[in-house]
């Protein structure tokens, strides 16, 4: 066919397929990815793609298939350096298996959070994974049934009657408590932020609990603000309660950076005068310094689990309810010291 007339007549699969000398049906193989094609015979499908300019019609595929070979995931904050992470253990699963995902930002209210779901239904996904805002409506279950939609709760979960994939928090904040107890410390402050939802809750729970154990006061529960420049101008209120902190568990890396910058403000020095852990042990705490102890919760594994939870979810939809929660492990670095007696 000259050149000029494939740039006039659109290039199908069936001309990819007379070009590289194979049968329709070989060629569709090779567009779906599929196993059952020999190397040699990909690789000559392939080539003929390319040199004919042949481009996969995905909107004419789902229209055969009832298939978008999309994958909704839903996060509420796309700032933060924790769910790129996530993001990055989804999208090799979900690639692995020849689909797309579709990014979405809740901004962790459950109004924004509805109106992307339904976003994502109207772009016909074929399942959706969805980290909870917070306050999202317990009747979640019943609303993925009445969609008739594959979907997968990560990190956060609102019911037990859809799939979940997470760390165990509470264990992990154990351990850092734990830790800390071990250097002597005593009186230990937790610093939260950001809105309630089980994640937070479970990190409160493993606090409260491992502080009783060790006969310390189990209610130095700080409230910090959401932003990290503004956690670091704030970072004295952790000393207005009566009783000055040894040690600060936070609840996230984020909160851990911005308290670092307050310290340093006070003239305080991080794992000499001040203990500090974070939550989450995501890649920039290797950059801090001191590096930053902190338990860590294995976002991309994370991330791989949700989305192997979902796969098995579009491929039998009636599978029981699963629970897929990875263990939380303390990662210690250099932020943290003995308690020094005066």
């Amino acid at each position: 066919m000259p050149m000029q007339d494939r740039k006039r007549n659109k290039i199908t699969l069936l001309d990819v397929a007379k070009h590289a000398d194979v049968s329709r049906a070989t060629a569709s193989l090779v567009v779906r990815k599929s196993p059952l094609v020999g190397a040699e015979t990909r690789l000559r499908v392939e080539a003929a793609m390319r040199e004919l300019g042949y481009v996969y019609n995905m909107g004419a595929a789902r229209l055969r298939a009832e298939r978008s070979h999309t994958v909704g995931v839903v996060v509420p904050n796309l700032t933060n350096p924790f769910f790129a992470e996530l993001l990055g253990g989804m999208e090799a699963s979900i690639d692995a298996a020849g689909l797309v995902m579709i990014i979405a930002n809740s901004g962790d209210g459950p109004s924004r959070q509805a109106a992307v779901l339904q976003r994502m239904r109207e772009h016909g996904v074929d399942g959706i994974i969805l980290c909870p805002a917070a306050d999202t409506p317990d009747d979640l279950a019943r609303q993925v049934a009445d969609w008739k939609l594959p979907m997968v709760q990560a990190l956060r979960h609102v019911t037990d009657e859809l799939d979940y994939a997470g760390a165990n928090y509470a264990v992990g904040m154990e351990e850092a408590v734990e830790y800390l107890v071990s250097l002597g410390h005593q009186t230990i402050c937790f610093a939260i932020h950001g809105p309630v939802h089980s994640a937070y809750q479970e990190r409160i729970q493993g606090f409260r609990e491992a502080m009783t154990r060790s006969g310390l006061r189990p209610d130095l529960v700080i409230a910090v603000p959401d932003r990290v420049d503004h956690v670091a101008q704030d970072a004295h209120m952790l000393f207005e309660q009566g009783r000055a902190p040894t040690a600060v568990i936070c609840f996230n890396d984020l909160v851990a950076h911005g308290l670092a910058a307050g310290f340093y403000d006070r003239g305080l020095k991080i794992g000499h005068d001040i203990s500090l852990i974070g939550f989450d042990d995501v890649t920039d705490a290797e950059a801090m310094r001191p590096r930053l102890t902190s338990v860590s919760t294995a976002p991309s594994g994370i991330g791989q689990n949700a989305a192997a939870l979902l796969l098995d979810r579009i491929a039998q939809p009636t599978l029981p309810p699963r629970r897929c929660v990875s263990p939380a492990r303390l990662h210690i670095r250099e932020s943290c010291g003995p308690l020094r007696v005066s």
